[in-house]
């Protein structure tokens, strides 16, 4: 492989780190992040901090009433919203620059006629994980990271910041040009953050995706995941890294990282899950 991949995975996958990858180097890991959002509201919810079915204006005081979005439209990605933030995009090489503190809630204010689709209509929605996060961290007066410790990191015996969207400069992974200097990194740590901007290590990763997919030691996996025929998975991209988690019901599971486009990413996850056996005893 010329790419720098990390592939780890359960019985019949062999774990392997090429080109310079790492499994213990932070990555970008894109829209996965919104599984952890997810997880969030799932974990409120069950602890009867806020409901699924809240509406959306019952938590922001910006949105107008009468749009009828609640929160499990959002997580669910049927609310109707757009795939990208409204307004002016930012750069070809920073599509989020723009997607300001300040945008974000002069979007919310006109949010009743931002609609694309109908409400309970599946429309991949990163604007709808952007204000899912916003509306989450307002709710209950914590920092998105804080409640990515306290409902994912912690409760699964792992460190908080283990998951960050920002990671020690010395323990990044990052693409670099031909000259081998770092090349530039898409702006996610505004608002569109729920959305797709933390980083962790593949390990890290795979401890998440067997603790919440395998073992189910949350409980009911967040309704973010896609589910196939038999199997739970999201993948993720941003300019120059792509990943995908899956688990099979019977228990087999698989993280692939590369920097690298998405697409060939799904399809080597696709190919090396696909090679593999149910584990004995399963």
């Amino acid at each position: 492989m010329l790419t720098p991949t990390c592939i780890l995975g359960s019985a019949g996958i062999r774990d392997r780190a090429t080109r310079g990858h790492g499994a213990d180097r932070f990555v970008e890991i894109g829209s996965l992040t919104k599984v952890f959002t997810g997880t969030v509201l799932v974990r409120l919810a069950k602890e009867g901090a806020l409901d699924l079915d809240t509406p959306l204006e019952a938590c922001l005081a910006e949105v107008p009433k009468g749009t009828a979005i609640t929160l499990r439209h959002l997580a669910e990605h049927t609310s109707g919203l757009p795939r990208l933030p409204p307004g002016p995009s930012g750069p070809p090489d920073d599509p989020y620059a723009g997607f300001t503190e300040p945008a974000l809630r002069a979007s919310l204010r006109r949010l009743d006629r931002l609609s694309t689709g109908r409400l309970g209509e599946e429309e991949y929605s990163n604007f709808g994980y952007a204000v899912l996060g916003h509306a989450l961290t307002t709710a209950t007066g914590r920092t998105f990271q804080e409640l990515v410790d306290e409902h994912v990191l912690l409760p699964l015996g792992l460190e908080a910041g283990a998951m960050t969207a920002l990671p020690p400069e010395d323990r990044r992974l990052v693409p670099r040009n031909l000259l081998g200097r770092p090349r530039p990194l898409w702006e996610l740590t505004g608002p569109i953050l729920p959305a797709g901007g933390l980083w962790t290590t593949c390990r890290t990763l795979a401890d998440l995706v067997v603790g919440l997919l395998v073992d189910r030691r949350l409980g009911t996996p967040a309704p973010t995941w896609r589910r196939g025929s038999s199997t739970l998975w999201h993948d993720g991209a941003t300019r120059s890294s792509s990943v995908v988690a899956a688990a099979h019901d019977d228990g087999r599971w698989l993280l692939v990282h590369r920097l690298g486009s998405p697409g060939r990413t799904d399809r080597l996850a696709v190919k090396t899950l696909a090679a593999t056996s149910p584990p004995s005893g399963r």
